[in-house]
């Protein structure tokens, strides 16, 4: 049976509807009045972004260290600029001094009831989310950061030789697969969870086997980072965080032939987003096409990093302009305007990443 675009896994950054960014926090005892003098610097800064809309900060009645700020933007792409900016990174610096944990969830806004709405005060360019999106139950993430040129086989002989951490975090939470890529001195890593983000993640740096490996490259980072230092470990996580801004996928069973690759597309300054956005857009068409190779496609964004993760049918170049995001007149052109490519030709053999290791977890019984 033909596979239609409504029959697959869509999720997308890209769609222009509102976003709603709450972040739950738990501070140290006695920094309350430290966090609330530090929110005050903030939030007029904060104000001033484009795309903001509006802030609420809130402290639980029941337990005075638990603090919740809420946010609202135009868009995801304008929150995500700014958040995975280094003007962020440091803005927020005396905020997570405060902080024993942070949690930041992301939702776009469906529907809104009641009178609190002011929608004259909004920006004609803001609105609701038209429908729901079909999910899988599976949240993407990747980390990105470069190590010192002439390293790269001693990293990658490092990163593929870790035992995997257990598959089952808790009764909620469970690794399903990590990748990890390589492309010059840039390294990839993409996981796959079900359950919470959050709790996956500080589980897996938690583990003997995986802080071993950690280590191990300290070294050959270009990014200094002090794994003993919660702040030098938070920063250094904060600055490499790749987030995935979009995802489709088929919903039914993949063939057995399906493998994965990544393909790094190194955008020209200030083009990442316009870049990320054409890809999902390319990779939206191919949905189309009942015989496209693409199983599914991740596309993750920061900055002028722009990653695509996929899963194909066959052999990568059979189809190079489909696996490629080139697909139709004039789309090589447009992607060689986004990108920093040598002399504005584009080849898939110069973006494809070596990968380095790729383990899923066991099918649950």
């Amino acid at each position: 049976m033909t596979t239609t675009l409504s029959e697959r896994v869509s999720q997308s950054a890209f769609d222009g509807s509102m976003l709603r960014v709450v972040l739950l926090m738990d501070l140290h005892e006695g920094t309350q009045q430290q966090f609330f003098e530090a929110y005050e610097q903030l939030r007029h800064d904060i104000a001033s972004v484009p795309g903001h809309i509006s802030d609420q900060l809130c402290q639980s009645f029941e337990d005075p260290s638990q603090w919740l700020i809420t946010s609202e933007w135009e868009s995801a792409p304008q929150y995500l600029a700014w958040v995975n900016s280094e003007h962020h990174a440091e803005q927020v610096k005396p905020l997570g001094a405060c902080a024993r944990n942070m949690r930041p969830l992301k939702f776009t806004v469906l529907r809104e009831t009641g009178r609190g709405y002011d929608q004259a005060a909004r920006p004609t360019t803001a609105r609701l989310q038209t429908t729901p999106r079909l999910g899988a139950g599976i949240v993407r993430h990747a980390l990105t950061f470069t190590v010192k040129p002439g390293s790269e086989k001693e990293v990658a002989a490092i990163l593929s030789s870790y035992a995997s951490p257990a598959a089952r975090v808790d009764a909620h939470t469970r690794l399903c697969r990590t990748s990890l890529f390589m492309h010059g001195n840039r390294v990839v890593r993409t996981v796959e969870v079900q359950g919470d983000l959050v709790t996956a993640l500080r589980h897996v740096s938690e583990q003997p086997e995986v802080r071993a490996v950690e280590e191990a490259i300290n070294p050959y980072l270009e990014q200094d980072r002090n794994l003993n230092d919660p702040e030098s470990a938070r920063m250094f996580f904060m600055r490499a965080a790749l987030p995935a801004v979009h995802h489709i996928a088929a919903t039914e069973e993949d063939p057995a032939d399906v493998q994965r690759h990544a393909l790094f597309y190194p955008a020209k300054p200030g083009c990442g987003a316009a870049l990320a956005k054409f890809l999902a857009r390319q990779d939206e068409a191919a949905a189309h096409r009942p015989k496209s190779p693409v199983r599914s496609s991740s596309i993750f964004q920061r900055d002028d990093i722009v990653v695509r993760l996929i899963d194909v049918h066959g052999p990568l170049d059979a189809q190079p302009d489909i696996t490629f995001g080139v697909s139709g007149p004039r789309k090589a052109a447009v992607l060689a305007r986004l990108t920093a490519a040598s002399g504005g030709r584009v080849h898939l053999a110069h973006h494809t990443m070596n990968l380095i290791t790729d383990r899923r977890a066991p099918a649950q019984s």
